[in-house]
């Protein structure tokens, strides 16, 4: 998967358009037909999300696409307005402390969010 973080002032369709033309020029597999073919949807549904005349599709469809076109889930869905029903049923679990460290990380530099997310997942605590 692709490691960049998508802009997040850039509009789904934008972003979903631009990936995909980009892989496109080397890929002729990655035609707007050919992608709505292996994502389930309808070429001109696809051509219109991408143009921003349609809202982002479902999760299931945004995580579909964001594996044709080499991104990551969370951040194709996040572009899109969603969070994953995993990280949904994780955050219903402890809705007071997940809304706390949300908020506290709001205005954090990525360096200090990074150094949390390092923490917990070697359980540095």
């Amino acid at each position: 998967m692709n490691s960049r973080n998508a802009p997040s002032d850039t509009p789904f369709g934008a972003f979903v358009r631009e990936r995909r033309e980009a892989l496109r020029k080397t890929d002729k597999r990655f035609s707007l037909r050919q992608v709505a073919m292996r994502i389930g949807v309808e070429p001109a549904y696809l051509s219109k999300v991408e143009r921003g005349e349609q809202p982002p599709p479902s999760e299931a469809t945004i995580v579909k696409l964001a594996d044709e076109i080499g991104e990551d889930r969370d951040v194709m869905l996040a572009l899109g307005g969603k969070v994953s029903g995993e990280l949904q049923a994780i955050i219903r679990r402890r809705p007071q402390a997940f809304a706390e460290l949300l908020r506290g990380l709001r205005d954090a530099p990525d360096a200090a969010v990074l150094r949390v997310v390092r923490d917990v997942r070697d359980g540095d605590w």
